[in-house]
């Protein structure tokens, strides 16, 4: 199959910081030091899709309807606080780090992908030194 790679970024400034509810504080401040306190963060966001052309438009995906998806998954991020916004860090069942936000985002958006396009990676980027990619 002759596929290409279609590659959205996004940047957003955001803070998160990282916790267990069920630690004390401290407890929180041992493991995680000062990232235990609430942080902002340049994000980039690539989201890596694999198709073929369509000859008929030239594309290998619908990019409005790649945005709208986008878009939905990432509703609150710019200039937001992940700690909120993000439903599974909100009820504690994730932390906000670059890995799980990369695979959060992937399984949130693989579904969404308009066909016949197809979701290969979501690469997330919280500074120019630390990045993560789901998958690995």
């Amino acid at each position: 199959m002759d596929d290409v790679r279609l590659i959205r970024t996004l940047r957003f400034r955001a803070r998160h910081h990282y916790g267990r509810r069920d630690r004390s504080a401290g407890e929180n401040r041992r493991v995680f030091g000062a990232q235990a306190d609430s942080h902002e963060h340049d994000w980039t966001v690539e989201v890596h899709v694999v198709g073929p052309v369509d000859p008929r438009t030239g594309w290998a995906v619908d990019l409005a309807a790649l945005d709208a998806a986008v878009a939905a998954a990432t509703r609150g991020w710019e200039g937001g606080d992940l700690n909120a916004v993000v439903g599974a860090v909100a009820d504690g069942t994730m932390q906000p780090s670059t890995e799980e936000l990369a695979r959060w985002l992937y399984r949130e958006l693989s579904p969404r992908v308009p066909e016949p396009g197809r979701l290969e990676r979501v690469r997330v980027q919280e500074s120019p030194e630390l990045a993560a990619e789901y998958p690995a």
